[in-house]
């Protein structure tokens, strides 16, 4: 009878270094390619005019982190579509760039470019609408917690957008992807030939 083995995925170093070349190439590749101006809110790809899926996320995100907050402070005002403002004037405008639609491509890149999918299979696909919902919970998660935390604290902004939540966002993106490369990977059997 033969005996079967199991092929146990694990990223090794190879798999970080694959990872690190693709986190590094998928953003530059979005920062060269796609730009956008915070005051009209037009975004473009290659010159091309895609600005109405992100003015459509932003709202969305701008409608439930109002929703969230909310909950906890009875002082915050929805301004528009795109701005949420406390009673004491301390406010935040949801832009173009505060949509996941950049980790979400971070995320389609990673999980393309991983050694993984070639020895899983392709049927483990999934993952990827799995991993983008979870980039916009914990965006909208981040934005949020953001808001509440500069209601008394406005010069905590820069700080909490641009470093703390920034590198957060990332390595929990890195977690998910560890746990993709590491956990959900199905071993495949390999058949060995009698002796």
């Amino acid at each position: 009878m033969p005996k079967q083995e199991y092929n146990t995925l694990r990223p090794d170093l190879w798999d970080l270094l694959i990872f690190t070349i693709a986190l590094v190439i998928a953003n530059y590749f979005w920062k060269w390619t796609v730009t956008g101006d915070e005051g009209t809110g037009l975004v473009t790809w290659f010159g091309l005019n895609i600005s109405a899926p992100f003015r459509w996320m932003a709202a969305n995100i701008t409608d439930t982190v109002f929703a969230i907050v909310s909950l906890f402070r009875d002082s915050l005002h929805q301004v528009g579509d795109y701005a949420l403002r406390f009673d004491n004037g301390v406010g935040t405008r949801i832009v173009w760039g505060c949509t996941p639609m950049k980790q979400c491509f971070i995320w389609l890149a990673l999980i393309a470019s991983t050694r993984t999918i070639a020895r899983m299979g392709w049927h483990k696909l999934w993952v990827i609408p799995a991993g983008w919902l979870l980039i916009y919970g914990i965006n909208i998660l981040r934005i949020s917690a953001i808001t509440l935390l500069i209601e008394f604290h406005p010069d905590w902004f820069h700080m909490l957008h641009d470093y703390v939540f920034k590198y957060l966002f990332y390595g929990i993106m890195f977690a998910l992807w560890w746990l993709y490369a590491a956990q959900l990977a199905t071993p495949r059997k390999q058949k060995q030939e009698a002796v």
